[in-house]
């Protein structure tokens, strides 16, 4: 039997390939990091007798979710501080937080700690944004996630940098550090346009051109962030990032919540990325975002669970339903953003924002190996006529049994195969208990 052959075979298969539906009685081959063939099941079992078999009788398998926009570290805050609006959950609750525990020993558990909850809901990619990407880095490569390592950068001294010179000199020693590793990329990542100038806007957008990264950037999340814009640069944060030259395919622009017909108009004309987040979003009360006309345009729309802090699950099964309701239920036509595109934007969307749409997001040959199987055989998900809309409406992250990531199966009938969560677990319990017995949490 060859260890480098893993023949999966699932009751159906989900590609999301465009213009390929639902498949039954087909296999997909796994050789090495990448798919090398998908097809009729019989066929591919008698061609690759000697691969490694796996039975998936009532499963759905598809690629691997892309989280488009997460902060992980923050797990280690989850609950810290709810019910807030923006500006005073990050004023008065978490900056003081951060600036009081994040350092890289920190920020390495708490990242760790949320791959282990991305991979057991099927999420194979993270668009991470946090300080100590060095430590991201680490965690991410223990779990065996893929992951956009941020390069992030804010206009004031946080107990990481002293501002934005020294962020951005630390974030591409990290950079220069793991450029080889194949589980990551990384993205240049200021905060968004109330805590970063316009002379490090530029930097950010020249550090991109210069290593062929993404941005990554919150945008129009709140409406007093638009009106604060408005005041400060006589113009909404939009144009006045057109302006500086970072609307453009690199830019993958978080929340854009508050958007005028003209803004979804350029984000289309200059080919800028959304990452939406949806639960989040409702939870800050920060709006909904107007994502079937931001569709209609012909946006690339990718789906983020935010952080752990403001979310509070990292849960890109919730976020896909999430999506499809409140599109339809803003507009009040059920036929917006079906099944089909919710989990579009979830796989092949997300890919697209990272600039990875040649090797991730769909099931085909010569792509990566990042497969997911998601198991249809419990009661509250029976009976199954549309496994695609199924996965959407009825699913759950917890019928997630198995994960592959880069052809490594990093998840078996729903254990992590790279490292003890237990373990993990106890870590970040010692952890908080220190942070509440510091009087800071």
């Amino acid at each position: 039997m060859s260890k480098n052959k893993t023949l999966l075979l699932p009751r159906w298969l989900l590609s999301m390939k465009p213009g390929e539906g639902v498949l039954e009685g087909q296999a997909l081959l796994i050789e090495g990091e990448r798919i090398a063939a998908v097809g009729a099941r019989e066929a591919l079992l008698a061609a690759h007798a000697d691969a490694a078999r796996v039975d998936l009788p009532e499963h759905v398998l598809m690629p691997g979710l892309i989280n488009s926009h997460t902060h992980s570290a923050m797990s280690l805050l989850r609950g810290v501080a709810d019910d807030l609006g923006l500006m005073d959950w990050l004023n008065h609750h978490i900056w003081p937080l951060e600036k009081r525990w994040v350092s890289h020993a920190w920020t390495r558990l708490g990242s760790l700690f949320s791959a282990a909850e991305a991979l057991r809901g099927g999420v194979t990619t993270l668009n991470d944004m946090y300080f100590f990407p060095e430590a991201m880095a680490e965690a991410a490569l223990q779990a065996g996630i893929r992951c956009a390592v941020s390069i992030n950068v804010i206009d004031f001294p946080t107990g990481y940098a002293s501002g934005p010179d020294d962020y951005i000199a630390k974030g591409l020693e990290a950079y220069q550090k793991f450029k080889g590793e194949k589980l990551l990329q990384f993205t240049s990542s200021p905060h968004a346009p109330y805590t970063v100038s316009d002379e490090t806007f530029v930097k950010l957008r020249d550090m991109a051109e210069q290593h062929d990264m993404q941005i990554h950037c919150h945008i129009h999340e709140t409406a007093d962030e638009v009106d604060g814009g408005l005041k400060q640069f006589g113009v909404r944060p939009m144009e006045r990032l057109d302006r500086l030259g970072l609307l453009n395919e690199r830019m993958i622009a978080v929340h854009m919540v508050h958007l005028n017909d003209a803004e979804i108009e350029l984000c289309a004309q200059r080919g800028v990325h959304i990452a939406h987040n949806a639960s989040s979003n409702l939870k800050l009360a920060s709006g909904i975002a107007r994502i079937a006309d931001l569709d209609r345009a012909g946006v690339n729309v990718a789906l983020g669970t935010d952080g752990a802090a403001s979310n509070n699950r990292q849960d890109m099964f919730e976020e896909i339903r999430q999506a499809a309701l409140l599109a339809k239920g803003s507009t009040g036509q059920p036929t917006v953003l079906n099944a089909r595109r919710a989990l579009e934007m979830a796989t092949l969307g997300g890919a697209k924002a990272l600039g990875r749409a040649h090797d991730l997001g769909s099931l085909e040959v010569g792509k990566l190996a990042d497969v997911i199987a998601v198991d249809l055989s419990a009661p509250e998900c029976r009976p199954v006529y549309h496994p695609d809309a199924q996965l959407v409406y009825v699913a759950a992250r917890e019928h997630v049994s198995d994960v592959w990531v880069q052809g490594e199966r990093v998840l078996q009938e729903r254990r992590l195969t790279r490292f003890e969560l237990g373990a993990v677990i106890a870590q970040v319990e010692d952890t908080v208990a220190q942070m509440k017995a510091g009087q800071g949490a």
